[in-house]
């Protein structure tokens, strides 16, 4: 289970988020990094070219989630499971409120 999608802000193309064997992994793309309109996805996850690594999913995505009734509405409508926050975020992130999107990309997707 190797899920995985591209980050987005303001319609550009920043960043790999992944799902790994330990948790989550959160990369910048180098063409970002270069990029002279380059900036964080969040304060807390300032530009650098190594990968974030969490053991869960970090708050900025996992803020991005729906909540309360949209999340009973969203995980019976889907039929995702509430415990598969992953899963929930490439399903219900792609056109979600803000600069962020979250676009999935199939499996066998070279980074």
């Amino acid at each position: 289970m190797n899920r995985r999608a591209l980050v987005r802000l303001d319609g550009c193309d920043v960043g790999i988020i992944e799902e790994t064997v330990d948790g989550y992994s959160f990369q910048y793309l180098e063409n970002w990094l270069t990029s002279s309109e380059a900036q964080p996805v969040s304060l807390t996850m300032p530009l650098r070219r190594e990968p974030y690594k969490t053991r869960y999913l970090h708050p900025f995505f996992q803020n991005l989630l729906p909540e309360g009734w949209l999340l009973e509405i969203s995980t019976a409508k889907l039929k995702i499971s509430k415990d598969d926050v992953f899963g929930l975020l490439l399903a219900t992130c792609a056109d979600c409120i803000g600069a962020a999107e979250i676009i999935p990309m199939p499996e066998d997707t070279p980074t």
